[in-house]
């Protein structure tokens, strides 16, 4: 009985050490650093393609684009809070191929404060935008009311560092949602 207890634990032990580790991205902006780390355990599909992009160095001269607040969403009866960036505009034709969205009710992962999620239209369609809440947003999650179908977003890792960053990129200056002018992303880099 001990001898099977003792494989049980090894074979745990070493489960874990399969399991996929974290990816910590820091985002340098004109407005300041963001760190993210990305939760490859949960939502592989999901950081792997983000990380494709980091790696093609797509969102290098990129931009955070977008600002959601309280006062700029006259026609949504489901209020967000997040800013959404993007890849360099050069570079957009050359998005990869969308991914299939990994769900919160499938990956266990809630669209909370500094929460970074991968922007959508339908279901299966993300490429590269992402966004960052800023505050808790479960209407986000699946089954949540901001996107009439129902499925949420792709939540797949959290801010570590600079929620002062992204606090001060949603306060810059706007038309309606666009931020005038966006934020550049001066580029992306994985953290050893």
């Amino acid at each position: 009985m001990r001898t099977l207890a003792l494989t049980l634990c090894l074979l745990a032990v070493a489960r874990a050490d399969d399991a996929p580790k974290p990816v910590r991205v820091v985002i340098e902006t004109d407005a300041g650093d963001i760190e993210v780390e990305l939760d490859a355990a949960k939502a592989p599909k999901t950081v792997a393609n983000f990380l494709k992009y980091v790696d093609a160095k797509h969102y290098d001269g990129g931009r955070f684009h977008r600002t959601v607040t309280p006062d700029n969403q006259p026609d949504n009866k489901v209020k967000i809070e997040v800013v959404q960036a993007g890849v360099n505009p050069k570079k957009e034709k050359a998005d990869f191929e969308p991914i299939k969205l990994e769900r919160t009710k499938d990956t266990g992962l809630k669209h909370k404060d500094g929460t970074i999620s991968m922007a959508r239209d339908g279901p299966d369609t993300a490429t590269s935008d992402f966004f960052i809440c800023i505050g808790d947003q479960p209407e986000l999650d699946f089954g949540g009311k901001r996107n009439p179908d129902g499925q949420g977003f792709a939540a797949f890792g959290r801010v570590t560092k600079g929620m002062d960053v992204v606090k001060k990129i949603q306060k810059s200056a706007a038309k309606e949602q666009a931020l005038t002018p966006p934020v550049t992303i001066k580029k992306l880099t994985r953290v050893p």
